[in-house]
């Protein structure tokens, strides 16, 4: 990123800030984001994409000079890259994100917690207490897809659950479908986090929830149900290390 703005192009890997910047008229990829078990034979597929993207690419283009002797497509390049890469990839953008997304909400929760003598702290403690002594009745009851076992691509599955809670409450919990494709075993090989709506509470701690399930493609698809914690003033939901499956 800083050797863009000083006109430098990027020859890499899609991967990391690259991944998210790359054009062909930026700079040059890599590979296409493929993912190899064998190590040592993506060693030698890259190297050989390496070198193969500096002999027909990368060496002609600087080489491809003018009567004033300077690379002018090559320079063009340059240009294009520090316009396009520079006032999104360098520290102001990286420390506002860093502002907006950790810092003030780091800065505000620690306020809520710690304000009129650490209120705050003293609630979250006891609810964690609480959700501790009762994730043990926590748990799926029932599932059930409702409506044909095949749809149209595209089109939303409803799904509705029954979900045990024990003496927790539904604003206690937090309950989403991972949903996606199945692979040749069966298992989830893409993960998407759908949530799910609360609906009824059905007496003695057990509660039903009901969501739709995206199928964007065509294939199999299949889903879990995940229960988390949830607190108003919980930073982080895997804090607890408490998690229900169905």
């Amino acid at each position: 990123m800083k050797a863009t703005a000083n006109g430098a192009l990027n020859l890499s890997v899609l991967d990391g800030w690259w991944d998210e910047a790359y054009r062909p008229e930026l700079g040059w990829a890599i590979g296409r984001r493929e993912e190899y078990e064998d190590l040592g034979l993506q060693d030698e597929l890259e190297s050989n994409i390496l070198y193969d993207v500096l002999e027909r690419d990368i060496v002609p283009l600087f080489c491809d000079r003018g009567p004033d002797g300077l690379p002018r497509r090559w320079i063009a390049r340059m240009k294009d890259a520090m316009e396009a890469i520079c006032p999104r990839f360098n520290t102001t953008r990286v420390l506002c994100d860093y502002l907006e997304r950790f810092y003030v909400p780091a800065s505000r929760g620690w306020n809520t917690l710690t304000d009129g003598g650490l209120a705050g702290a003293a609630a979250l403690d006891a609810w964690k207490a609480k959700a501790r002594q009762h994730w043990p009745e926590v748990r799926l009851e029932s599932q059930q897809v409702m409506g044909e076992p095949e749809v149209l691509s595209g089109k939303p599955v409803p799904v509705e659950l029954r979900v045990s809670l024990g003496a927790l409450s539904p604003d206690d919990v937090q309950v989403a479908l991972l949903v996606g494709r199945l692979d040749a075993a069966g298992e989830l090989a893409e993960r998407e986090v759908v949530a799910v709506e609360w609906c009824q509470d059905l007496g003695r701690g057990k509660h039903r929830y009901r969501g739709l399930i995206p199928p964007r493609d065509s294939g199999r698809y299949g889903f879990s149900v995940r229960v988390l914690p949830r607190h108003p003033y919980l930073a982080d939901p895997y804090d607890l290390g408490l998690v229900a499956w169905g």
